[in-house]
């Protein structure tokens, strides 16, 4: 009988290795039935996680820093994956961060990793918390229903939510990697007692998503990918092949192997730390919300 595993995670392209897992039989030939569950928002699957509803979750990192260090709970992050795709969306009319004075920013929480990101651009761009409003939406689908619905002004978008912006009329502002620095934004973490207790079905899961980022990255399976994109996310070609093509850029694209970013967490620290009221002259070691042993032994067995 196959170890059940239930994953949960927000909808985007980053589920691309999971995906290729599933319809190559990587996850049933480690002997694992994985459960994956698309998530409303970075409270339900904070609590989720928290509670034992739920194995693993894929999200921003940031929001395992936050379960630590706001919420006490003992969860370390065992995978990386990318530095964000995310556009800074805003209403057509508006051309620049000056028109942004008194307008809306919808986020999925105002404690979480896309939101502190923007509070950044924004501040880097002359405007400081209390120059717009911040609203609480959910996941990136009802932001960028949101942004439809002009009952916001502006929002930080994924991949593929920001092409369906810019199909809508919708402008992007700015983009984050333009912006700030090296950061690690999706990644994968677990409650550390449920990793200790659950250390071999866990490296099974990393060494098969891991393979199935490998086996959507491979020159030879671009078709096959894209056609996953549009199967699984139900995407029109041109939406999935344009997201295909950031994934899988070598400089800006998923990190080989699904590699953390040490640069990239010391920026997530460090943007934590300045909007919690935290001070940053003594960020917390990085190590401390870090196991990397599961990953370790996962790359050993794709050898």
């Amino acid at each position: 009988m196959n170890t059940p595993l239930r994953v949960i995670t927000f909808p985007g392209v980053q589920n691309l290795p999971s995906f290729a897992a599933e319809a190559n039989g990587f996850y049933a030939r480690r002997g694992l039935a994985v459960e994956t569950i698309f998530t409303q928002s970075s409270e339900q699957q904070r609590g989720g996680l928290a509670d034992g509803v739920y194995d693993i979750a894929h999200s921003a990192i940031d929001n395992a820093v936050s379960m630590v260090d706001a919420a006490g709970q003992d969860v370390v992050i065992v995978v990386g994956l990318d530095r964000g795709f995310n556009k800074l969306i805003a209403q057509p009319e508006i051309a620049s961060y000056e028109d942004l004075l008194g307008k809306s920013l919808g986020v999925d929480a105002p404690d979480t990793a896309f939101a502190l990101i923007a509070y950044e651009m924004l501040r880097r761009n002359g405007l400081k918390p209390g120059d717009y409003d911040v609203k609480p939406i959910g996941a990136t689908r009802f932001r960028l229903q949101a942004l439809k619905d002009r009952t916001i002004d502006l929002s930080m978008l994924n991949l593929p939510f920001n092409l369906f912006a810019q199909q809508a009329g919708l402008k992007v502002l700015d983009n984050p990697t333009d912006v700030i620095d090296e950061y690690q934004s999706a990644g994968g973490f677990v409650r550390r007692d449920w990793g200790e207790k659950n250390r071999e079905a866990l490296v099974r899961y990393l060494a098969a998503y891991i393979e199935g980022l490998r086996w959507s990255l491979r020159p030879q399976n671009r078709e096959r990918a894209i056609g996953l994109l549009q199967a699984r996310m139900d995407l029109t070609r041109d939406i999935a092949e344009e997201s295909f093509n950031q994934i899988a850029d070598p400089h800006r694209g998923f990190t080989t192997d699904a590699r953390l970013s040490r640069p990239g967490m010391a920026t997530v620290l460090a943007l934590r730390a300045g909007y919690t009221g935290a001070s940053t002259a003594a960020l917390p070691a990085i190590d401390s919300y870090l196991d990397e042993t599961y990953y370790r032994a996962a790359l050993a067995a794709l050898e």
